[in-house]
């Protein structure tokens, strides 16, 4: 049977269906040697070849599909890139190495931003997961400095004009904190660049920290460090496919809770220190060139 061939490279984790469209539109990807175009559909067996900018890729099918979602625990500091020219560290350089198949972030946050990201290999999930339609609650926990008044709390609630239209928190609730410095939890239901942060600007009020502490109902979990991943289980993998609509899975990478060695936090801690002493390495060998 044959697919698209944007959907089987999707599955394939080689990037979400939009992303690949656009690469065919530029003639980025081939088939058996010859320029691949919109509308291609593809049987995938061992004979066929596929080359995105002159790189043979992997494919599976729907039934050799895995489907694999991190969670990770983004610092202040990375940028969600998978290469940056300027040597500073992205989110891509501490997560596991996979075979055949590449992490996709769903979604982005800014360098200035810390907290929950989430990685899957599935192409198709992550633009199901990032596209406004589906509405996936995103909630933060955000600091910020300034004079607040309930007439300003009404208008982030009910609704504010950015410059790329109307915006509003879906939910905005005190969170703690003293004077000009307070906590407050929001959600949202899209991920516009930099929104939590301009939403509050537009009401003359600065944010001097901001954490992500859930997607969905995947939350933050305590204990793991800044720089620390983990992956989701099968259960957790489904929840975030049913939200979206797309067929549950009915096999995953990693095995059941009650089988599974716990990784102590201790352990998670250890391994992000050596990956960012590694990445210090690296950046003062560049300078010294």
């Amino acid at each position: 049977m044959s697919e698209k061939l944007q959907k089987v490279l999707a599955n394939s984790g080689h990037g979400s269906r939009r992303e690949i469209e656009t690469m065919i539109r530029d003639g980025r990807i081939s088939v058996n040697g010859q320029i691949a175009i919109l509308g291609d559909r593809i049987d995938v067996n061992q004979s066929i070849k596929v080359r995105i900018d002159g790189h043979l890729v992997n494919l599976r099918s729907n039934e050799d599909a895995w489907c694999r979602v991190l969670l990770y625990y983004k610092p202040e500091g990375e940028l969600c890139t998978q290469r940056d020219p300027e040597g500073r560290p992205t989110v891509f350089a501490r997560l596991p190495k996979i075979r055949g198949c590449r992490w996709i972030a769903v979604g982005r946050l800014d360098i200035n931003t810390s907290g929950l990201m989430l990685f899957t290999t599935d192409g198709e999930l992550a633009n199901r997961l990032m596209h406004p339609r589906h509405e996936v609650e995103r909630e933060y926990a955000v600091r910020v400095f300034g004079e607040l008044t309930d007439e300003k709390l009404k208008s982030l609630r009910t609704g504010i004009q950015l410059e790329d239209g109307p915006a509003a928190f879906k939910k905005l609730v005190y969170a703690g904190g003293e004077g000009i410095n307070q906590w407050f939890n929001v959600t949202l239901t899209e991920g516009r660049n930099r929104e939590v942060r301009r939403l509050w600007e537009a009401v003359d009020i600065q944010v001097s920290r901001l954490i992500r502490i859930r997607y969905g109902d995947i939350s933050l979990p305590k204990g793991l460090p800044r720089g620390g991943w983990q992956e989701l289980h099968l259960n957790e993998i489904n929840y975030l496919r049913q939200l979206v609509g797309l067929p549950v899975e009915s096999t995953s990478k990693i095995v059941a809770n009650k089988d599974r060695k716990r990784v102590k936090a201790s352990q998670v801690r250890r391994a992000v220190k050596r990956q960012t002493q590694r990445a210090m390495n690296k950046v003062s060998q560049r300078a010294k060139r």
